[in-house]
């Protein structure tokens, strides 16, 4: 009896890890590529929401990533020129009550480790360290994919994910001729001791403060020891990659105008790393032959609604489901996959680029009419109203000049 050849998977990040786990569970047999060697030591943060940490619990990867994790109590939301709070959302055990699962903040790093020691433990999966795709062939064919690596080495496979990111090799075959393009923006991120901080940065809380072409978001990880730090300009040069070293001087400049208590926390990070925000317009089709893509490299977010790794948690999760249902069919998995899964998708893109609009207001009379009507808009807001609703709808009136926040005349 011929023993069946594993998926490959292309790319051994969150999104490609979370589906061998995923597909190990169903029953299949994967082989994870992946061009480093498993090691994500990046000082980035990521917000997990409940809809990611339900999937993360049910793959058992959420009880041995918890030590590692924070659950903040809300997200204050803080104006950058006065300082004054201007909104409070509840998290903690309100959205864990509500949602069934609990919303933590974590760093990427220890995320990933959480990752590749469950796959690691996986009877059906596969990881090879070290190995880039360079060139894919015959992926329409009866023989599935055939993958080749820089030095030649070869690998054939009846299935292809790809799960490579932003600048996805396997994407430049399912959808050859389209390329991510730099938006105006650049991110810049920090870590710090948190017991050294002040209030509201030792608060145990996500913290948004809004200002004129940019904003800073920070929140606890690491078990609550550190604090990730996230300042987004509309201002920098193209450059791929997200891990590149940035003047301190670079970051101060962009917000110079603003108060003195996010100031004072940018002045106090130890040194910064930059990455200059892509977006990608959306593809003609997400698979092609045996070849299919998730998370970046399918349809990458603006980080404006901390989506991001959620999205493709959730799609490694869709994925699987729907290739162990269907075996012998993997393109019909494939087509079921892209209609369930593009509609959230392109949601949750404009819903990042609408927050995004409305975190940057200002900067001019008129963009300084719509910051103040966004704050008196948001101080009404009651605290079970979510950040989404609260900010992404109100964006739109803001725009068309339709909220009056005197009079109460604001989305529900």
């Amino acid at each position: 009896m011929t023993t069946p050849r594993p998926v490959l998977i292309a790319g051994g990040g969150i999104g490609g890890l979370t589906t061998a786990i995923a597909l190990d569970r169903a029953g299949l047999d994967t082989h994870v590529l992946e061009r480093s060697a498993f090691t994500e030591e990046s000082g980035a943060g990521i917000q997990l929401g409940p809809n990611v940490t339900r999937i993360l619990r049910a793959l058992g990867v959420l009880d041995p990533l918890l030590p590692q994790t924070f659950r903040p109590d809300a997200v204050w939301l803080f104006d950058g020129m006065s300082g004054k709070k201007i909104a409070t959302v509840p998290l903690g055990a309100v959205a864990e009550r509500r949602y069934g699962a609990p919303y933590i903040t974590v760093h990427r790093a220890d995320l990933h480790k959480a990752l590749r020691t469950v796959a690691a433990t996986g009877e059906r999966i596969a990881l090879t360290p070290n190995f880039t795709v360079a060139q894919i062939d015959d992926v329409d064919g009866a023989d599935g994919a055939g993958i080749a690596g820089p030095g030649g080495e070869t690998l054939q496979a009846p299935r292809l994910i790809g799960a490579d990111g932003l600048w996805s090799t396997v994407r430049r075959w399912v959808a050859p001729g389209t390329a991510p393009s730099f938006t105006g923006a650049t991110a810049f991120r920090s870590l710090l001791p948190r017991e050294t901080l002040p209030e509201p940065f030792s608060a145990p809380v996500v913290g948004l403060w809004l200002g004129p072409r940019g904003h800073v978001v920070h929140y606890p990880v690491r078990g609550g020891a550190a604090l990730n730090v996230v300042a987004v300009t509309e201002s920098g040069h193209e450059e791929q990659g997200w891990n590149r070293s940035a003047p301190r001087e670079t970051v101060l400049g962009a917000f110079a105008r603003w108060c003195d208590a996010p100031l004072g926390l940018l002045e106090a990070a130890p040194d910064w790393r930059a990455w200059s925000l892509f977006a990608l317009q959306p593809l003609p089709q997400w698979h092609r032959g045996a070849a299919v893509l998730l998370g970046d490299a399918a349809h990458p977010v603006l980080p404006y609604l901390a989506q991001g790794a959620g999205l493709a948690i959730e799609d490694a999760a869709k994925l699987a489901a729907l290739m162990g249902a269907a075996r012998e069919r993997p393109a019909a998995a494939y087509r079921a996959y892209e209609t369930i899964r593009r509609p959230r998708a392109r949601r949750i893109q404009q819903t990042s680029r609408r927050l995004g609009r409305a975190y940057h207001m200002g900067d001019t009379i008129l963009g300084d009419v719509f910051r103040i009507s966004r704050n008196a808009i948001l101080g009404l807001r009651g605290e079970t109203a979510t950040l989404r609703s609260s900010i992404g709808s109100m964006v739109h009136r803001v725009r068309r000049g339709s909220a009056n926040p005197v009079s109460g005349d604001f989305p529900p």
